[in-house]
């Protein structure tokens, strides 16, 4: 018998009736009176100078109300583009990415926006593009910024450097003496693995409204993974103060980190300015693919030694990822922490950069650089554990880090079920029996947390509201509603939840790095005690007892010792309405960045290929991974479940094709994601390893199970064919390319 009454209860989500019933409002359903459409006119170009911009012939179409440039973007006026990298890219002098907006037309109409596009003229001076990044690595490579210069963390001089480059990231980290570790391995492996940019294949296109009153107070409704960070990029942008935006909650169909950016809602603001008139703006499809943030391609080379008995010695990292056109986030920090984190390793130096390359920028995309890093990291263990003779998992079991040991960057682990879940793998292998076709891969995520606060609002009935200013991108919203009435003691029917817009929503940080169960419901919980400590007080008053005399349990205050005495929830919160002094009851919790819980994912992915064709079948799939505690099991399942059915994707079929940099598959027709005749049943082990710091031991659970897809996969490749891949996506063109090969090796052996 479970020792919660709501919690580990796999309740439906209370938003799927108005989702699939269509009642749910996305921000592209948004109509205003008056509302004008925006349409952007995009670089067809990687580089390019803009000698020439006219936009006289677009203004004078009979239907145009306005046309902006970089000229009219404020935030530009005193900061270069580079500080506002989430936001709209709109080219200052020189295009930098094919896609890149040059010109944003407010027109009455879709069909006459489109049509004033086409009337602006642009001069263009092509530039060579720099498409590769060991070329812009180079001393002597042209720079895509002439102000871009070095962030380098993990050694000294620590800061920027002070020659600009095309580097906007390098991360160093070192721990004990390669050289010495590589000399007491009995086993030493060197190779360098590549992933391509992929994109996160959300179903609802980038949309945004914008309406600017009289007033100048500017609403905009725009999907987002945080109100609060789309405000401030919004502001940034405008150089306008944070009060004078309010965004409004829309629901998200499907973000994956990738709406994290505000590529839209800027622009319809400044249109919205110089119109008067609200302005609209969706993105096509082409537009989407070509012209969002996809995850950055990577190319890694890992070093690895180990014993005969397996004990892994040392290893050297190299990665490198490509940015594309604009230094969005630290990739490198990310991959550098995540890539090893779940392994005791004495000896290891890390070294990763982020590189600018004129290609489209790059964005989050779940657990961002980890699935690339495991990709190399998990093949290279793959290679060792069979040149040794020892059982993949049993290599991984030897090796993996425990509570106390030290992450790269030297902070050290908390409490982590990452032994717990690897035998939970084992035990649940041992089950199925040995397979030939089987590979096994982990994935580590570090965790993200953030600043949220939640507020509880105790109706005059009994009931109870909780609201948050939190973006629901992953079934949050139902879980907190758990959480509320686990603490409260009521019945999950009677707790309400409300997001509230930035003017009035208790602040919260973006939904992502999978740190809102985690973060927000540290916030939730400590509202719920607020309250309650408030309605014990003022039962007590009731009561005509002290304080702590009262205790409460399933919506009733008793006197300790004298069950008989006691008054209701309801009562007590009714009361508080109509008393002199007292006024209702609203629970306030907060949390600022609390403690990292790291986690782990293990798959097991079998499958059989097609020698004639290269084709892949998937025979079965397993993945555990430690959660902490399921706040909603089936909820947890399901963020598994699709976060493999995305990295099935990466491995094997998402790829951008680009001809000298503009990308050519910018349809969902060419450009190949896993539909689900791709996809096998999942089935997933959860394992409960509770953490020392989240609410109920929860830990994150969306980002995990993305991270050692690419590698289970390849690695079941290996087992089935005795084929090692090491360059995504392992289409089968490519698999029996590697076939093929391996045959004429062997004919000449």
């Amino acid at each position: 018998m479970s020792e919660y009454a709501v919690i580990g209860k796999s309740v439906p989500r209370i938003d799927a009736l108005k989702k699939v019933t269509g009642e749910a409002i996305y921000s592209g359903d948004i109509t205003l009176p008056h509302m004008l459409h925006g349409k952007a006119l995009r670089s067809p170009y990687p580089h390019a100078v803009i000698k020439r911009l006219d936009v006289t012939r677009a203004r004078a179409l009979d239907g145009v109300k306005a046309v902006i440039t970089a000229a009219d973007v404020p935030g530009f006026k005193v900061k270069s583009e580079l500080s506002c990298p989430e936001a709209p890219h709109l080219a200052r002098d020189k295009a930098v990415y094919a896609g890149q907006p040059i010109a944003v037309v407010a027109a009455t109409s879709l069909r006459i926006a489109e049509e004033a596009i086409g009337l602006i003229d642009v001069e263009y001076e092509e530039l060579p593009p720099l498409l590769d990044t060991a070329e812009a690595m180079k001393p002597d490579a042209p720079l895509i910024y002439p102000d871009l210069f070095t962030n380098r963390f993990g050694r000294g001089p620590t800061g920027k450097d002070n020659t600009p480059g095309n580097i906007a990231w390098h991360v160093i980290f070192e721990r004990g003496n390669l050289e010495t570790g590589f000399k007491g391995a009995d086993l030493v492996l060197e190779n360098t693995y590549r992933t391509q940019i992929v994109h996160q294949g959300y179903l609802e296109p980038m949309a945004a409204v914008a309406d600017v009153d009289g007033d100048g107070k500017i609403t905009v409704w725009t999907q987002n993974q945080g109100l609060f960070t789309a405000r401030g990029t919004i502001a940034d942008f405008l150089e306008v103060p944070l009060h004078r935006i309010k965004v409004m909650p829309v629901e998200i169909g499907g973000a994956f980190g990738g709406k994290t950016y505000q590529l839209l809602s800027p622009l319809c603001v400044l249109l919205s300015m110089k119109t008067g008139c609200p302005v609209r703006m969706e993105m096509t499809r082409d537009e989407v693919l070509a012209a969002s943030r996809p995850a950055p391609g990577a190319s890694i080379t890992v070093k690895m030694g180990a014993t005969r008995q397996g004990q892994i010695t040392a290893i050297s990292l190299s990665m490198f990822f490509d940015e594309g056109a604009f230094p969005e986030r630290p990739y490198s920090m990310n991959a550098a922490l995540t890539g090893i984190g779940l392994y005791r390793i004495p000896n290891l130096k890390l070294e990763v950069m982020d590189v600018l390359t004129n290609k489209v920028p790059a964005g989050s995309y779940r657990a961002p650089a980890a699935p690339p890093a495991a990709f190399a990291i998990e093949s290279q263990l793959d290679l060792i554990s069979r040149s040794l003779g020892i059982d993949p998992l049993q290599l991984r079991i030897l090796n993996v880090a425990a509570e106390g040991d030290l992450l790269p960057n030297g902070a050290p682990l908390p409490r982590v079920g990452f032994k717990e879940t690897l035998l939970k793998m084992a035990d649940t292998l041992n089950e199925r029996g040995k397979s030939g076709n089987r590979g096994i891969a982990c994935g580590f995520w570090r965790g993200a947390a953030g600043t949220f606060a939640a507020s509880l609002y105790v109706n005059g009935d009994g009931t109870v509201t909780l609201a948050t200013g939190v973006a629901d991108v992953s079934g949050s919203r139902t879980g907190m509603v758990q959480l509320v009435a686990e603490e409260m003691g009521l019945p999950i029917e009677t707790v309400a939840i409300a997001t509230g817009d930035s003017d009035t929503a208790p602040y919260a940080d973006m939904s992502t790095g999978s740190r809102t169960a985690y973060s927000l419901g540290t916030a939730v919980v400590e509202a719920c005690r607020d309250a309650k400590a408030q309605l014990i007080g003022r039962a007590a008053k009731i009561l005509e007892k002290d304080e702590g005399e009262i205790e409460y349990s399933r919506g009733v205050f008793r006197v300790r010792g004298n069950p008989d005495k006691s008054i209701t929830l309801a009562k007590v919160a009714r009361s508080s309405l109509f008393s002199p002094g007292e006024g209702p009851v609203i629970g306030r919790g907060s949390v600022g960045m609390p403690p990292f819980a790291p986690m782990i994912a293990v798959h097991a992915a079998e499958v059989d290929v097609d020698k004639e064709t290269g084709k892949i079948k998937f025979l079965s799939y397993v993945a555990a991974q430690d959660v902490g505690k399921a706040i909603n099991p089936a909820i947890v399942e399901g963020q598994i479940q699709g976060a493999v059915a995305q990295g099935i994707g990466w491995a094997l079929m998402e790829d951008y094709i680009f001809d000298k940099g503009v990308m050519q598959n910018t349809s969902l027709l060419d450009y190949r994601m896993p539909t689900a005749a791709d996809v096998p049943p999942v089935e997933t082990v959860l394992v409960e390893v509770g953490s020392p710091s989240g609410p109920y031991g929860i830990r994150a659970v969306g980002e995990p199970p993305m991270v050692p897809v690419l590698a289970a996969v390849a690695n079941a490749i290996h087992s089935a064919t005795g084929v090692r891949i090491k360059e995504l996506p392992m289409t089968p063109e490519v698999i029996l390319k590697a076939l093929k090969a391996q045959e004429a090796s062997s004919s000449k052996g």
